[in-house]
């Protein structure tokens, strides 16, 4: 998980030596919805995950490989009691599109955010 975290804010600070985000609170998103990504595939997938991002036109894709086909859900959350449930409503608050795409050895999951 750190390792993704990492390799993202070394993506976003080449990124922004060429190019600075339009306002720098996309930074803060992509680097929190790589991480929630991330949490998501070690608490839930059997095995390593793979972190690929790159710029688009209008912002960042990133893509999360795991090895649980299963597509993601939302789960209820309630800040009293606390357990998780916040990452998969959070990554979708934060970004302009997500799509799942499972297959027979796992999933890819696209998100596309602003920068």
């Amino acid at each position: 998980m750190t390792g993704a975290r990492l390799a993202a804010e070394e993506f976003l600070s080449d990124l922004g030596d060429n190019e600075p985000p339009a306002s720098p609170e996309h930074w803060d998103d992509i680097l929190l919805v790589v991480t929630e990504l991330a949490a998501n595939a070690v608490q839930y997938a059997p095995g390593p995950f793979a972190l690929r991002m790159r710029r688009t036109f209008d912002g960042v894709h990133v893509t999360l490989r795991d090895t649980n086909p299963t597509p993601p859900a939302p789960r209820s959350f309630n800040p009293r009691t606390g357990g998780g449930g916040i990452g998969w409503h959070l990554i979708h608050a934060l970004s302009d599109q997500v799509s799942v795409v499972p297959d027979g050895r796992g999933k890819d999951v696209h998100v596309f955010l602003p920068w």
